[in-house]
């Protein structure tokens, strides 16, 4: 391992929190800054939530992708919040169960990206070990997520009613592979609404959820691809 990847690793947990506290501030701004931290410009007749981008810069000349290892965050105090709403120890949320949901969602937010640069007309994809000049680096994170009713293993039948499985926003950096500059840079925060009913929730209906939001996020990534290499309106 180079001192690159271990330099990653080890600010990777210093990211997450910054990338929560980043969120709350800018949920509770009515506007979104023109210009980032590090120089990019926010776009305007986006799909997603916000969009910042390098100034004139040209992803067309990238001719391979990589997917980086996804990162979970769970909204702040979520865990408190939810064991105070459950009076019996067992079914309290620990830090195993949460640690559960963060490594399943990661998994899943992978192979979203995964699969629709896969999908046909395909584009070429290579392990992140591999890329190098040429390549497009995809760094999908997961923030501020709030399982509503989050399904655990418990002793006894318990069943959780909700009207909504909650919400996350996704934080996507799109860099360039051999330098780690950042190119572009999506911010976008979903809820997921069942019905105006109360619905069981249990861990098959929160994933099929997850996966719905997961799924409109990367086939909105793929548009957007399509639409600067091939030429597609979209």
């Amino acid at each position: 391992m180079n001192i690159r990847h271990i330099m990653e690793r080890a600010v990777r947990p210093i990211l997450a929190t910054a990338l929560v506290v980043l969120m709350a501030a800018c949920s509770s701004s009515p506007t979104a800054p023109e210009v980032s931290h590090d120089g990019l410009v926010l776009q305007e007749d986006t799909k997603f939530g916000m969009v910042y981008a390098k100034p004139g810069v040209d992803i067309s000349a990238y001719d391979s992708f990589a997917v980086h290892h996804c990162e979970v965050a769970f909204r702040k105090n979520w865990q408190r919040d939810q064991n105070n709403t459950r009076r019996a120890t067992s079914r309290r949320i620990t830090d195993s169960d949460m640690e559960g949901i963060r490594t399943s969602l990661a998994e899943l937010c992978e192979a979203e990206f995964l699969t629709v640069l896969s999908e046909e007309p395909a584009y070429s994809i290579i392990p992140e070990d591999q890329a190098a000049a040429g390549t497009l680096l995809l760094r999908p994170n997961i923030i501020n997520l709030d399982v509503a009713a989050p399904d655990i293993s418990s002793p006894g039948v318990t069943r959780s009613y909700t009207t909504e499985s909650g919400e996350m926003t996704l934080f996507l950096e799109v860099a360039d592979a051999s330098t780690g500059e950042t190119l572009f840079r999506v911010v976008d925060r979903r809820r997921n609404l069942n019905s105006m009913r109360l619905q069981w929730s249990n861990s098959v209906t929160n994933t099929a959820d997850a996966k719905r939001i997961l799924n409109a996020w990367g086939q909105q990534f793929r548009e957007g691809l399509d639409r600067i290499y091939r030429g597609d309106s979209g």
